[in-house]
């Protein structure tokens, strides 16, 4: 394998990699509040169909990505009001929402758009473009450093730089921040946070906030950045993979950010490289379709090691009289 397939191969990861990024940090703030929430695939599924619609008809790619954070906040604040307010099981919570996103994007799209389930395919203006960071073209001669800023580090959009600046930011928020020791304490111990006088109910729903809208970015990239328009149940699986990478990241940002580049980098390997001839015998394309998800589960059942969630993650909490 040459540099430039390497590169190429790394340059794959980085766009794949970038919404299981963007869901896996919606998770950690969501769950390090004390919200567990398997909801995150059907967020990102109704964000991808309402950015994709929503460009469709306007041509404006801004306005379709307003419209997947609306609609993935709106799920968010569905989640908040039966988990927080009405203290109901989360996790049924979560998985109504992943059902109801699933039914209601086709059905809309196909009542839309008459495509079966689809949306028209984006151009111009309404998808994401390629960004050229300076120099990139006059650098991209020189050997490694060069070709590495042209080809990895330079063209990606807008909402790649901006997955990859959250993970700083979440560091930061998270453990430089009172509103952040606010909410990792509301994730550990609820109740000394309301004798404080912190509301836990408003960090909650906060945390569920940033959740959504985190999901309604990732959402809004798959289907005017990463492809160019809605197609049926297009997050495949990446809500749930976001979540297994969560859990191997042990609820840090760094290491969400490793955690995510790993699953990316395994996608990418199976993307690139089908129908792998091992000395007469093919490798089934649908093996290395699979390869990703069965890998998944190999790490987070060897490798992971004890992660130890949030102490009252799942746990509703009621304010003592």
């Amino acid at each position: 394998m040459d540099f430039a397939t390497v590169l190429q191969v790394f340059d794959s990861t980085v766009r794949l990699a970038t919404p299981l990024l963007l869901a896996c940090l919606a998770g950690l703030y969501s769950e390090r509040a004390g919200i567990f929430d398997i909801g995150l695939e059907g967020k990102m599924l109704a964000a991808a169909f309402f950015s994709g619609a929503v460009a469709a008809v306007t041509g404006s790619v801004w306005l379709g990505l307003l419209a997947g954070i609306a609609a993935s906040m709106a799920l968010s604040g569905i989640h908040g009001l039966a988990s927080i307010t009405f203290r109901g099981n989360q996790l049924i919570s979560g998985v109504a929402i992943n059902f109801l996103a699933a039914g209601l994007t086709v059905v809309i799209a196909q009542d839309w758009f008459q495509q079966g389930g689809r949306t028209p395919s984006l151009v111009g203006g309404a998808r994401f473009s390629p960004i050229e960071l300076p120099f990139a073209e006059a650098v991209k001669d020189v050997p490694i450093i060069g070709q590495t800023y042209y080809q990895l580090i330079s063209g990606h959009t807008a909402l790649v730089y901006i997955a990859f600046a959250m993970v700083p930011l979440t560091w930061w928020l998270l453990f430089r921040t009172r509103f952040g020791l606010r909410l990792r304490a509301v994730g550990e111990n609820p109740a000394a946070v309301d004798t404080a006088g912190v509301s836990v109910i408003g960090i909650r729903y906060a945390a569920v906030a940033i959740c959504g809208l985190l999901c309604g970015i990732a959402g809004a990239y798959l289907a005017t950045a990463l492809q160019a328009g809605f197609v049926k149940d297009m997050t495949a699986g990446r809500g749930y993979i976001a979540l297994a990478a969560l859990i191997f990241a042990k609820w840090r940002p760094w290491y969400a950010l490793s955690s995510t580049l790993l699953f990316g980098f395994l996608q990418a390997i199976a993307l690139r490289y089908q129908n792998i001839d091992l000395g007469g015998f093919v490798v089934p394309v649908q093996f290395m379709d699979a390869l990703p998800y069965i890998l998944t589960v190999v790490i987070l059942a060897g490798f992971v090691g004890k992660a130890i969630p949030p102490r009252a993650g799942g746990e509703p909490y009621a304010k003592e009289r």
